[in-house]
């Protein structure tokens, strides 16, 4: 039964997920719908390391990632599967100052030299976490159907038909949100990755403007997902042969071990981009919407500060 204390969460990725866990403990009653089941949905592609990463407007972006990033380390400290500190350095091959994101994590350390891959004058390291999405997702899912939540498969074609039969509707659409929320701003950043085994790789690298742009290697429990791409407006999921060749040549590179890993995988997902996130509310007839998209390539680097923001947002209807 739909009462004054119900909402409906539309999309079930890691967006979706927080902001109905927030919701809940609230004590407000959630459902979700998704288009896709849990595990097929376009965070389960991600490497998801905490990196503010192709999202804006960096004043919003900066709180809501410390937030995440406290959230995260308190989630491992309480034994959440998958969450998991590591190591994480950012390269350039030429000097540069402080990343914009280090207040977030506290503060990064400058390396220079032997610290740091051949073909790189500087790294930026600090210990941030990675989350394992074939562990994290199935735990939240889990822990929001235990808390009363209801998990329903559809698809939504209007956000006024939501509004009609819910009082609050948070839209977690993520692309969808192009023809849902009928946003133009909407659109694909095309990611392509590579889950290889993990020969004992522990720290992460990045380069995202440098000789080997864009390559990346997140290690996990027992595999490496290395990257990638970052196509804005493609849409074709189809994994390419070529890039694969290049992300594997380009990370091995960055950390030879891995030139013994085996490939498992290569997968390939739609980032969610936008010129800026969108979390705002609107009111529709007699209901009223938050919405919360266009994360870009930073979804569980933002997911549980934008979930703070959208409960706050909630309270205040």
């Amino acid at each position: 039964m739909v009462t004054s204390r119900s909402a409906l969460v539309i999309g079930c990725g890691i967006s979706g997920l927080a902001c109905a866990r927030r919701l809940q403990a609230a004590g407000y009653h959630v459902t979700i719908i998704t288009r896709e089941q849990p595990k097929s949905t376009t965070s389960n592609v991600a490497a998801a390391l905490w990196y503010p990463y192709r999202c804006a407007p960096r004043e919003k972006a900066l709180p809501w990632s410390k937030a995440t990033f406290e959230e995260l380390l308190r989630q491992h400290r309480d034994g959440v599967p998958g969450v998991t500190p590591t190591t994480f350095i950012e390269l350039f091959d030429h000097n540069r100052p402080t990343p914009w994101w280090a207040e977030a994590t506290g503060g990064v350390t400058r390396l220079t030299g032997n610290d740091l891959p051949p073909g790189y004058a500087v790294g930026f390291a600090a210990t941030v976490p990675v989350v394992e999405t074939p562990l994290y997702l199935p735990y939240l899912v889990a822990q929001f159907s235990a808390a009363g939540g209801t998990l329903q498969i559809g698809e939504l074609t209007s956000l006024d038909e939501a509004c009609a039969a819910y009082p609050l509707v948070i839209n977690c659409s993520g692309l969808g949100a192009r023809t849902l929320a009928n946003d133009p701003e909407v659109f694909p950043i095309r990611g392509q990755v590579v889950r290889v085994s993990n020969p004992g790789v522990r720290r992460a690298l990045t380069d995202d403007d440098g000789p080997r742009r864009i390559s990346y290697t997140i290690p996990r429990q027992t595999d490496v997902i290395l990257g990638g791409t970052a196509l804005s407006h493609v849409w074709d999921t189809t994994p390419d042969a070529a890039t694969t060749e290049r992300i594997l040549r380009h990370c091995r590179e960055l950390e030879p071990a891995l030139a013994s890993a085996q490939v498992l995988e290569v997968r390939v997902g739609l980032r969610p981009g936008r010129t800026a996130v969108r979390l705002e509310r609107e009111h529709r007839g007699v209901g009223v919407v938050i919405h919360n998209y266009g994360h870009g390539g930073a979804g569980f680097t933002l997911a549980w500060g934008c979930a703070d923001e959208v409960l706050h947002l909630a309270r205040a209807t």
